[in-house]
């Protein structure tokens, strides 16, 4: 690695190199979630409430179709982080050839499902039929650039294994700015409407793939890309999919149910969809400074783990609830605060604004909840548990999410927008709770194998020299 970009997260203060590494990562989410807001605002402004909703009504679907091959990325972080932390080159090298070449086959598959299954899609989340074409048209274009979605994102999730938060954030930015600049010269200059600001979206997202790669290839040591060896190793995709398919898994139920979630805000109109579009939209921002926090405990933890730091793991947690709260509470009262004026960027429409108001007071208020959840994954997945993270978040949250819109929504005098949104609180809480108990007995199973050298090395056993462990002599 260069020096410069990297960080120690193995020795030394936790806190301050936590935030050392996640307000670049904070900056850098909150570019990637400006390729759509600029989509949304320009395409409210200049091209009328029809298009606002058509590009609005797809961000469930396109969260539903990326989210398990985003969440791969993320076994990518943990075991780049792991092998990093343990100084095993070689399984690191075997890890980020591995990684780089999934991420190309990801996009692809998605690029064809987008493609032939946009319509179908589309109809089962009950778009509404003014504006199905259009909404057709933007995910169609969009899909176009999966492939340089995920390189970008299986890419900087191995530079943030290592540290490095500060060089994809600058990728973003360059490829930010073209995105705005291309969305407001094809939809004002060239009138493309929503196929312009989806062109613009992937242009930017080629951009920043392409830097992120040249990066990897002009890198040193164990995360050097060398493209003619780009390769998959079984063992690696195999340990890979293991701590990334749960979690993409869980992505995208979590998606599922915000489909639905999306389905009952359909079912009252375009206005509501537009006020919903919008205000999801500003709640994202708060949601990926948050998000810079869990991203920040993975690393943090799998590292750790890796160099046999257990001990350092509560404090990795601790420094984790404890920024990912005070920016919950700050960002996500803010955003409530001064909802009415962000949301009239979106949309000049009094009943816009409105709709979507109700949305950012029920959600944003206890955001913290949620980013609190989300931290205490982060750390159970750095320390290798993937499968009970996924089932917790999956029944607690999703599964009660689902329930109450079968159920407490359908009763006459509660269906409206605010029964609909009050089932995030809710479940939030329900489910860190349950999370919080977990981590607690998986941490302690953790430090009882600290000490024992016989357990350590079970753990670490090199796989590739077979090598085996005489319990009876204490190795």
């Amino acid at each position: 690695m260069n020096k410069k970009y990297e960080i120690d997260m193995c020795s030394g203060s936790v806190l301050g190199k936590m935030l050392l590494f996640a307000l670049p990562l904070m900056c850098s989410s909150i570019l990637q979630l400006l390729f759509n807001a600029a989509d949304i605002v320009v395409v409210g402004r200049f091209a009328g409430d029809n298009a606002l909703a058509a590009v609005g009504s797809n961000t469930a679907l396109i969260n539903l179709l990326t989210n398990i091959f985003v969440g791969l990325s993320v076994g990518s972080n943990v075991l780049t982080a792991q092998y990093y932390g343990a100084k095993r080159n070689d399984d690191l090298k075997e890890t980020v050839h591995t990684s780089m070449l999934l991420s190309l086959y990801c996009g692809l598959l998605l690029t064809v499902v987008g493609l032939v299954g946009a319509p179908m899609l589309l109809e089962l989340m009950k778009a509404p039929p003014e504006v199905l074409d259009l909404a057709v048209l933007y995910l169609r274009i969009y899909f176009l650039g999966m492939a340089s979605m995920m390189v970008y994102n299986f890419g900087s999730s191995i530079l943030r294994a290592v540290g490095d938060t500060k060089r994809p954030l600058y990728y973003l930015l360059g490829a930010g700015i073209v995105n705005v600049l291309l969305n407001l010269f094809f939809v004002i200059v060239c009138h493309l409407g929503v196929a312009g600001v989806a062109l613009a979206t992937v242009i930017s997202q080629t951009i920043s793939a392409f830097l992120v790669v040249r990066c990897l290839i002009k890198e040193q040591g164990g995360i050097h890309l060398e493209l003619k060896e780009l390769a998959i190793s079984r063992e690696k995709l195999g340990k890979i999919m293991q701590i990334g398919l749960p979690a993409g898994f869980q992505g995208t139920v979590f998606s599922l149910s915000n489909v639905v979630i999306q389905s009952a805000v359909n079912s009252f109109g375009n206005i509501a969809v537009a006020g919903n579009s919008a205000a999801a939209n500003i709640e994202g921002f708060v949601y990926m400074a948050m998000n810079a926090f869990h991203q920040a405990t993975i690393s943090f933890t799998s590292q750790n783990y890796g160099a046999r730091e257990y001990r350092r793991i509560y404090r990795i947690l601790f420094a984790g609830e404890l920024c990912v709260v005070a920016t919950g509470l700050l960002l996500g009262n803010l955003a409530v605060f001064f909802g009415d004026v962000l949301l009239g960027i979106y949309s000049p429409s009094a009943e816009v604004i409105a709709a979507g108001m109700v949305r950012l007071k029920v959600i944003c208020t206890l955001y913290a909840l949620c980013g609190v959840m989300d931290v205490l994954v982060g750390a159970l997945r750095g320390i290798g548990y993937s499968i009970i993270p996924m089932v917790v978040s999956l029944v607690g949250a999703c599964g009660l999410r689902l329930l109450w819109i079968a159920t407490v929504f359908r009763i006459p005098e509660y269906h409206s927008l605010f029964t609909v949104y009050l089932s995030y609180p809710i479940t939030w809480t329900i489910t860190l709770t349950v999370h919080a108990v977990t981590f607690a007995l998986a941490a302690r199973k953790v430090l009882r194998t600290e000490g024992n050298p016989v357990l350590i090395a079970q753990i670490h056993l090199d796989e590739e020299s077979k090598a085996y462990i005489d319990e009876d002599s204490g190795l």
